[in-house]
């Protein structure tokens, strides 16, 4: 079986992995996490790692360097879904990483190689993301740990429910300068494929904001209350969902989305006395990104007067735009150019494990192309062409480090 083959079976043999038979659903920590870390931990053994478990839920691989106090190298992505997902939206970067271990075929490096398995990363179950990168980074603190999901589970409830300690999270800590971080991920959009290219080597990842706005009215009856004297919030977050696509695709370069709302009462018989909507806004520069922000809160505040409605907004998620570490981007450009791919750059609409990562260490990701643009959905691919160009580029990225340390 060829390595690319392998990388692809094995992100699929995870993906049966999933609290939803038929879909691929993985939340922190839930149930079949366990699952994952056993198969996770066989092909980390098999590669030479020594593997554990940190607090946070992190799977974590070593590969340990020529000498005993070697500097270290990590590589890494998430173990989490959204729902109903594709098998290669994080899974993909730490099946990689083991397979840039594994490619070693036991040769001691000048640094240790670290392969992480975060335990979280998309924010589904708590509505916060980077559960596992912040326990590296060392800023997963006791509000966060408080945070409680749906069901009224706190996060330090999920760990120890997990049979991990929580009281242990500082452990989880990066010690020391690492060399750097390196994530593989998927694009998770149709650029690489629109320019027949195999890979994308990441300059920046954009800022995000997260929000919740609420518009509150009053509930009536369907039939007997007049047009003009209804005070629809569901009406009212329908005109601002608008002004919120004509915002975005007035200003270039940023995206602003309305991915969920609620209503109620939530019947169809009864106007919507109270809706409330989420609202993400992402942009490389922060200050577009800001401006958009509060541009779209005075937006509601400016519908909900009109319509005799009131408009809140709660932030959840306040993420800066990150740069990729210049000289680490150099390093993995000239590695896909040494394997014979070409050298593009690109930055990243999505959010990633490295912006949280590159708070303490240098950080570099590489992009592989998405068939068909597609992610965050069971038709989620990759190439097995693909897979093998960015191991080849890994393992150029890899010798070159070697040698700049030298």
């Amino acid at each position: 079986m060829g390595i690319g083959q392998e990388v692809v079976e094995r992100c699929r043999k995870l993906a049966t992995h999933t609290e939803e038979p038929g879909f691929i659903t993985r939340t922190f920590l839930s149930e079949p996490m366990h699952c994952v870390h056993a198969d996770l931990r066989a092909w980390m053994e098999q590669a030479g790692m020594s593997v554990h478990v940190d607090a946070a839920g992190n799977m974590r691989g070593h590969y340990g360097g020529a000498r005993a106090d070697a500097p270290k190298l990590i590589v890494g992505s998430h173990l989490d879904t959204v729902p109903h997902a594709g098998a290669f939206d994080g899974i993909l970067g730490v099946v990689l990483g083991v397979a840039l271990v594994k490619a070693l075929d036991g040769r001691r490096l000048r640094f240790g190689i670290e392969v992480v398995g975060f335990s979280e990363e998309e924010g589904v179950r708590f509505g916060f993301p980077f559960i596992g990168s912040r326990a590296l980074v060392g800023s997963l603190d006791d509000a966060l740990l408080a945070r409680r999901d749906a069901h009224g589970v706190s996060v330090a409830d999920a760990i120890r429910a997990f049979a991990l300690n929580p009281a242990a999270i500082g452990d989880a800590r990066v010690n020391g300068l690492p060399l750097g971080y390196l994530e593989f991920h998927i694009e998770q959009g149709p650029v690489l494929e629109s320019l027949n290219i195999p890979l994308g080597v990441v300059t920046s990842i954009a800022g995000q904001s997260r929000l919740e706005v609420k518009f509150e009215g009053k509930a009536n009856h369907a039939g007997t209350t007049p047009m003009h004297l209804r005070r629809d919030a569901l009406a009212g977050a329908a005109e601002w969902i608008g002004a919120v696509e004509r915002e975005a695709a007035a200003v270039p370069s940023l995206v602003a989305t309305v991915g969920k709302i609620e209503a109620e009462p939530g019947a169809g018989n009864v106007i919507a006395g109270s809706v409330r909507t989420s609202l993400d806004v992402r942009h490389t520069k922060d200050e577009v990104r800001a401006a958009a922000v509060k541009h779209l809160l005075d937006a509601a505040q400016q519908i909900a007067a009109r319509r005799d409605l009131v408009a809140s907004s709660e932030l959840r998620l306040d993420q800066a735009a990150v740069a990729m570490d210049a000289r680490l981007i150099e390093m993995l450009g000239c590695a896909a150019r040494d394997g014979g791919y070409p050298e593009h750059r690109m930055h990243s609409g999505a959010g990633h494990d490295a912006m949280v990562m590159a708070e303490r260490m240098p950080a570099a990701m590489l992009f592989l192309r998405s068939p068909g643009g597609i992610s965050h959905h069971p038709d989620e691919a990759v190439l097995e062409s693909d897979v093998v160009a960015a191991l080849a580029t890994g393992l150029h990225f890899v010798h070159q480090l070697e040698r700049a340390n030298g």
